[in-house]
């Protein structure tokens, strides 16, 4: 499988061409729209959602740059018992399913399965163990060596999880734990870049996640009120927020194009964009979510 960064950055920024009104910007006047059914709103959500990379797809980023396995970097899978509220518990499920990713693109089975076994139990206080069985987390293991299942695994995973959530109107749960999976990855591509200064990759996945937080920071908005701590953590994201604000990202709209492959119609995306970050953006970027990440797993 190719992962190609233009293909994170497609990813990032589907919804930023020139000369429409972007899905984000539908979504936030939505939310301003008074009577507005909570069904719309929770398509909305999802839209949003499944259009952020899976930390996977950084996951295998990082291995091409043929940087080692460094456990250093993950959240250690022992510290569960520290986790008590549903707030802590989303968040670092998130965390730690994206340190099983990196785990499995390493190929580093009893590391891995430390970090089932933690999402598991973390699963099942959030009410949400059955989408965590044994035999899904032992296929995420299996096909370690097969990226493409494995994206396929835990897309459509997360994906169950976030419309399970979303119908127990507990979706602030969804965002809080795509976000910590969010962040966990941006904290690991920050610290391999520090390594490789020049890897213009690297830089540039960084770069573009500047839009992905602008979406995160919408939905958290969105459901602000259904947990006390959620404003609190707007206000730790606010300054990687601004760290963001250096981050210049420029798309030339092209239309789509349509072809049929293998008997169904695909749809060619042929907008391109550049990303301008220079290293002290990235500095500011990785101090900014170091401490932020440290805040969550503590």
């Amino acid at each position: 499988m190719r992962i190609l960064i233009i293909g994170l950055i497609a990813l990032s920024l589907a919804a930023c061409s020139s000369g429409n009104k972007t899905e984000d910007q539908a979504f936030i006047d939505a939310l301003d729209g008074a009577g507005l059914e909570s069904q719309i709103v929770s398509e909305e959500v999802k839209d949003i959602l499944e259009r952020i990379p899976s930390p996977l797809e950084i996951s295998v980023l990082l291995k091409q740059t043929e940087n080692k396995y460094d456990p250093s970097l993950l959240n250690a899978a022992d510290r569960i018992a520290r986790y008590s509220t549903n707030y802590q518990k989303a968040l670092n499920l998130g965390i730690y399913g994206t340190d099983l990713g990196y785990t499995n693109v390493y190929q580093r089975s009893q590391d891995g399965i430390r970090y089932m076994t933690a999402i598991t139990s973390l699963a099942r206080e959030l009410n949400i163990g059955q989408f965590f069985e044994a035999e899904t987390m032992g296929r995420l293991v299996s096909n370690s060596e097969n990226m493409d299942s494995l994206l396929l695994i835990t897309t459509q995973n997360f994906n169950r999880i976030n419309q399970y959530l979303l119908s127990q109107n507990r979706g602030h749960l969804s965002v809080l734990l795509l976000t910590g999976g969010w962040l966990e990855a941006l904290h690991i591509t920050c610290k391999v870049a520090q390594q490789f200064p020049d890897n213009e990759q690297l830089q540039e996945t960084i770069g573009s996640q500047k839009v992905i937080l602008d979406n995160l920071m919408h939905l958290l908005t969105y459901f602000k009120d259904n947990d006390k701590s959620i404003p609190e953590f707007l206000a730790d994201l606010q300054p990687l927020k601004e760290a963001f604000d250096g981050v210049t990202i420029t798309t030339v709209y092209q239309p789509s194009t349509y072809e049929i492959v293998d008997g169904v119609m695909v749809v060619r995306d042929n907008s391109s964009s550049s990303i301008d970050i220079d290293s002290l953006d990235i500095e500011k970027i990785r101090t900014s979510t170091e401490r932020i990440r440290k805040k969550i797993i503590s």
